[in-house]
């Protein structure tokens, strides 16, 4: 298998070998998408390595890397506990291309200022950019990128000059002379649409790396490892049917005698209809010898041990709530993770093995690292959720040399590849991602409304935007803040828009995940209504406004049905009992069997349905309690699953396909209402919890 990306062990040219020589170093500030970066540039065929930002600068050139990229992080560059770093890596004479953070960095080191500003940048925005800059030659005058920050260059370094532009706000700078860059903005990702020109012109043009390294034979490094690890011993691998555990089965299968590979399913009880079944069906015909667990009942009443509380710093435990009346998505999260290890150790002990002589083997994704801010992708991420395969237990299992995850270093197209060189049935390879924890981090469960002292605030600011023609002749205080979160084009739009437009945006009392600036959000989702059919692009660039103006607001859905006049403001109280998960459970067979039918599956990368506690259509005078539910269509596009759009009906999905997923929900008892997210990666996370 011959990848120019990816990050297992590789074939390079001889003069390479022991050194660095002619490679890219990437010093690691924490970014979510620093891994990205990484995935990039090997893309081009030019090695690179991952490193930590307090590398000194003298192992830098000792190693004989030809460019530096500092990637994005979490932090503030004036913090007192800023990450430290090595100066002298600016002046060591080698091009710097600093991202996000990175910029902020070299701009800070030059004597430039960085202030956090009071207005954030989370999402798609158009820059202009100098185009006779070395960085961005080829380009347009004007481009998409992906912006999320709340610092921003304030006064610019000396020698260095502005090279684009985010209506007042820096979005890049330049030192032609030394080769120094920095872009505000992140141009790894596919949401800034030429940033992978931008960085063919940073390692071809500035940096003259050489198009010469390739990875060859990934799999066959795979193998190496897994048995270099396992020798003679036996392990476990649990597979719940998708395309990541069963390629790390295939891999396991292909490594060792089938013995020494004991591939169990454990149905945890959040499984989707008829699952557990056909991964049984499917695994069979591939001649995996599978045992099936069921296990819902252990899942349901498991527990785990959490710290005191947030703030609590010493090593003192709580046992947590059973999962069953658990509300909190990090605390359901961290509960199956466990509960998984313990009935793996069950299954074992059944067997009449000891668990100290036998490995666990995942299907661990390099995103899955990134996101719950494991050492093994990044020493500085910032936690935005802990996947189920990467608990406590799980990283002390890791400390021990017990687990097997051979495709840690892997993204999803890549293990999509690798599952096709196995030899594995495309109906398999190319299955919309499920999660391990299922259906249970889809239901959104809550004992009481989440409204906060800003909860008025926010929707005077929503009532401005959905109204803002109307809005901007009746002046208000709070119509100035709007304003000055646009450019004078997106005003003109947005003026457009809501003069054509009977629309109407809401909070609705619940939370849900989301990323903003590298960190993770846990907020508000916003409603948005219209007197008239949806008309999409309008929704989609409502999506990427409101959470740029109201930083609480991490997510926003369209809501079916006619206007709604009195959102809800109280919840259905919900927890994972068999009545929530089966009516999610037909909800997501009816949307994705539509999906099915119309063809259309292989277009949209994946769609979690989701279950929300809100009914709508209550008359409040009549007090009538909140006692439906309301499920959210999710659909998602991406490569990198790092970053992603919502497909827009009309464009990336017929119209008549969500509408028919819509109509058959509708049919279902307890459904309330059905609303469909427009939310990009970031600010929201593909999931909702």
């Amino acid at each position: 298998m011959a990848l120019c990306n990816g990050d297992s062990k590789l074939e390079i040219n001889a003069e390479q070998n022991g050194s660095c020589e002619g490679a890219v170093v990437i010093l690691d500030a924490g970014a979510q998408y620093g891994k990205v970066i990484d995935r990039r540039v090997r893309e081009m065929c030019v090695r690179s390595e991952i490193l930590p930002l307090d590398t000194p600068a003298f192992v830098i050139k000792e190693q004989g890397y030809r460019a530096i990229i500092i990637s994005g992080g979490p932090a503030s560059v004036y913090a007192e506990d800023a990450p430290r770093f090595d100066p002298a890596i600016f002046t060591m004479g080698k091009p710097v291309l600093g991202i996000c953070y990175g910029m902020q960095l070299m701009n800070k080191v030059f004597l430039g200022t960085v202030h956090k500003k009071s207005v954030r940048e989370d999402g798609v925005f158009t820059i202009g950019l100098d185009n006779t800059c070395s960085l961005f030659r080829g380009l347009q005058k004007e481009e998409l990128v992906l912006l999320t920050h709340g610092d921003s260059v304030d006064k610019v370094a000396d020698g260095f000059k502005v090279v684009a532009q985010s209506g007042s706000i820096i979005a890049a700078i330049a030192n032609e002379q030394k080769k120094l860059y920095g872009t505000q903005f992140h141009p790894e990702v596919d949401l800034t649409e030429r940033g992978t020109e931008m960085l063919r012109n940073f390692l071809f043009e500035i940096a003259a790396c050489t198009s010469n390294f390739t990875v060859q034979n990934r799999q066959q490094d795979c193998i190496n490892e897994i048995q270099k690890k396992v020798d003679k011993s036996k392990v476990l691998v649990l597979l719940s049917g998708g395309v990541d555990s069963t390629v790390c089965t295939a891999l396991l299968n292909k490594a060792l005698d089938q013995d020494q590979v004991i591939a169990v399913h454990i149905d945890n009880g959040f499984m989707r209809k008829r699952e557990s079944q056909s991964v049984e069906e499917a695994l069979t015909k591939l001649g995996i010898k599978l045992k099936v667990v069921n296990a819902a009942h252990t899942f349901y009443n498991g527990t785990t041990t959490l710290p005191i509380s947030d703030e609590d710093r010493t090593p003192r435990k709580r046992i947590s709530k059973t999962l069953n009346t658990t509300t909190n998505p990090e605390e359901k999260r961290k509960i199956i993770g466990d509960t998984f290890v313990n009935v793996a150790n069950k299954v074992i002990g059944e067997m009449n093995l000891k668990p100290e002589d036998v490995f666990l083997a995942q299907g661990t994704l390099r995103p899955d690292l990134i996101e719950s801010a494991s050492h093994l992708a990044s020493g500085k991420a910032a936690v935005i959720k802990t996947h189920h395969n990467d608990t406590e237990l799980i990283r002390k299992l890791r400390d021990e040399g017990k687990v097997i995850e051979p495709l840690k270093d892997f993204h999803k197209d890549e293990v999509r590849a690798l599952g096709r060189e196995l030899g594995l049935p495309e109906e398999i390879v190319c299955r919309h991602p499920f999660p391990g924890p299922g259906l249970s981090i889809r239901v959104i469960c809550a004992e009481e409304p989440y409204i906060c002292k800003d909860f008025a605030e926010t929707n005077n600011i929503l009532k401005i935007i959905t109204d803002f023609s109307a809005s901007v002749k009746k002046p208000h205080a709070l119509l100035q803040r709007v304003k000055s979160c646009m450019s004078d084009e997106e005003e003109d739009k947005l003026m457009q828009i809501t003069s054509l437009h009977s629309l109407n945006a809401f909070l609705l009392p619940i939370k849900t995940v989301g990323v903003q600036g590298d960190c993770r959000s846990y907020s508000y989702v916003c409603g948005v209504t219209s007197k008239e059919s949806p008309h999409w692009e309008s929704l989609m660039f409502l999506a990427r406004l409101i959470p740029r103006m109201c930083h609480t607001v991490n997510r926003v859905v369209y809501v079916f049905g006619s206007h709604v006049k009195e959102p809800p403001t109280d919840i259905t109280p919900t927890f994972l009992t068999a009545g929530v998960l089966g009516t999610l459970r037909q909800a997501d067979f009816v949307a994705h069997a539509i999906l099915r039918e119309s063809g259309y599956s292989g277009k949209i990368s994946q769609m979690p349905i989701i279950l929300t506690p809100l009914h709508f259509d209550r008359d409040p005078l009549q007090k009538q309690p909140s006692c439906r539910r309301s499920v959210v269509v999710r659909t998602f596009i991406t490569s990198d699953f790092m970053t992603g759009i919502p497909a827009q009906p009309g464009n990336h999905i017929p119209e008549e396909v969500v509408l028919k997923m819509v109509t058959e929900i509708k049919k279902i008892p307890g459904i309330s209402r059905v609303m469909y997210d427009l939310t990009s990666k970031p600010p929201g996370t593909t999931e909702w919890e």
